[in-house]
């Protein structure tokens, strides 16, 4: 799902992917930027990948590159993140695994 797209020399945005209603990228907030970073690592996440010539007004221009640049780090490393917190609660996760197993037994 396309979250971030570049459109008629603007970015725009939307937090809700089952909405074709999009916003303008200067109007994004912190709240914005959060529940597009829970999409970015929960679900398929897709952005237009970003063109200097394409964004002709200049603030959004910089945030969308901005954005972008984080958001594409971020999915690049998505795998390794994940791997790495299962790997930091894997121990809970087997101990806790084994009681319920246990308990169910009985």
């Amino acid at each position: 799902m396309t979250y971030l797209k570049i459109d008629n020399n603007k970015g725009f945005y939307r937090v809700e992917g089952t909405t074709e209603e999009w916003t303008e990228l200067d109007q994004i907030s912190k709240d914005d930027l959060l529940k597009l970073l829970e999409k970015a690592t929960t679900e398929e996440f897709e952005m237009d990948e970003y063109e200097d010539e394409l964004l002709q007004n200049p603030a959004h221009n910089i945030i969308y590159k901005n954005i972008y640049g984080k958001f594409t780090e971020l999915l690049s490393n998505k795998t390794r993140f994940q791997d790495s917190v299962n790997l930091m609660y894997k121990s809970a996760i087997d101990k806790y695994t084994i009681e319920l197993a246990e308990e169910e037994e009985e």
